[in-house]
């Protein structure tokens, strides 16, 4: 069964996350995504602990599906290969610091002059453009500069950072749709596309309502902990075991919550009629509300409150969520073969289709694995390859 970017080649010399994880899922959906690191590997990613027989697990997160091989762009001959690759590709992705494409004679305008409509998408922290694109830009430094920080953690406390490179992660998927975007509108105009896509942009984009607020109306948020600026209750409780997540999120959630937590008098309290009245009496209500969640579990209250068709779950370690029983039926792992490790396990893509199967075709690959393979596809003979990699181009 073909995918829909069967046909589709990419070119992806980009490194650690934003770039791989946005190049993964078009090789999940079918493009033939070939990894080009230096001949002694050039991607920081591979050597990031933990490691599974010698693999770093970090890597093996982002790199599904793929194709690698060696090619030195700091070599003329290197370089004049990958210039041959672009010919038959159609999209190149790239996570330099701005201008080092330029350095290297492969930036967009050269690119284009060797294939008219390649696609080229440039992952940077701050962008092509402005005062800061020369700085080097990673997560953590951008989730700080970008104000999601500061709008984490609890009131008074230090200003808290994501536990997962969240804005790698969201930049990945302007990736992968930057791209698709590119390639419909190069099939319809026949023109390729230079791709700019900054980290702080994407984070900056991500702000949601703390930038409406902010520019609407001037409202600085501040950090809430778990709870919600202006809903409440929306927020953890501390039960007998580990702590729950309620999102009652209107009066008629609340009233529900009332009665299943065997308290209907609240309903008519008038400090919690409404959500307004609720927040106004914020501390006096999250005190009753603690009283009585320390009498059960987190699960005992997720099933209870969940019969009452209240928003709520347990707060669950990495090791409670693939046990969880939906993740499970959803089959949010899956399995490969690995080289190196043997048989292997994923967290799988998440997209799933009436028609078209998105699975794990193949492990993430080892350096230089498919060199030869590759190159042979884009038409150099043995002899050829066996030149390329005596002169250290590959």
């Amino acid at each position: 069964m073909n995918k829909p970017l069967q046909g589709i080649k990419v070119l992806d010399l980009s490194r650690v996350l934003a770039g791989p994880l946005g190049s993964m899922q078009l090789a999940d959906l079918g493009a033939e995504v070939i990894r080009v690191e230096a001949p002694n590997g050039s991607d920081d990613i591979r050597h990031w602990w933990p490691f599974i027989e010698e693999e770093s697990t970090y890597y093996l997160a982002a790199n599904r599906n793929k194709k690698s091989i060696t090619i030195d762009l700091k070599n003329t001959e290197g370089v004049a290969l990958f210039k041959q690759l672009v010919k038959e590709s159609d999209v190149v992705i790239e996570n330099f610091k701005t201008g080092t494409l330029e350095r290297l004679g492969l930036d967009y305008e050269t690119l284009k002059s060797v294939k008219e409509d390649i696609i080229l998408c440039s992952v940077t922290g701050y962008g092509q453009t402005g005062p800061y694109k020369d700085l080097p830009g990673y997560d953590p430094v951008i989730q700080a500069v970008g104000g999601l920080m500061d709008i984490t953690g609890h009131p008074g406390a230090e200003a808290t950072r994501v536990g997962t490179p969240v804005v790698d992660i969201m930049t990945s998927h302007y990736v992968a749709i930057g791209v698709l975007a590119a390639l419909r509108h190069r099939d319809n105009e026949g023109e390729g596309e230079h791709i700019d896509l900054s980290l702080l942009d994407v984070q900056v984009s991500s702000l949601g309502n703390i930038a409406s607020s902010y520019l609407l109306n001037d409202h600085v948020s501040e950090r809430v902990g778990n709870a919600h600026g202006n809903i409440t209750p929306y927020e953890t409780f501390p039960c007998k075991d580990k702590p729950i997540m309620v999102a009652a999120g209107n009066d008629r959630l609340f009233q529900r919550m009332a009665d299943a937590m065997g308290h209907p008098e609240w309903k008519d309290n008038p400090k919690f009629v409404t959500n307004g009245d609720r927040v106004a009496n914020r501390a006096e209500l999250r005190a009753l509300l603690e009283d009585v969640f320390t009498e059960k579990g987190a699960d005992e209250w997720e099933e209870l409150l969940s019969s009452h068709a209240i928003p709520c779950g347990p707060v669950n370690n990495v090791e409670q969520v693939f046990d969880h029983p939906q993740v499970v039926a959803r089959e949010m792992t899956q399995e490969a073969d690995h080289p190196g490790v043997g048989r292997m396990k994923v967290v799988r893509n998440p997209i799933k289709y009436k028609n078209i199967n998105v699975k794990m075709e193949s492990a993430p690959p080892q350096l230089g694995e498919h060199t030869s393979e590759v190159l042979q596809g884009y038409g150099l003979s043995e002899k050829e390859i066996a030149a390329l990699r005596d002169s250290g181009a590959i």
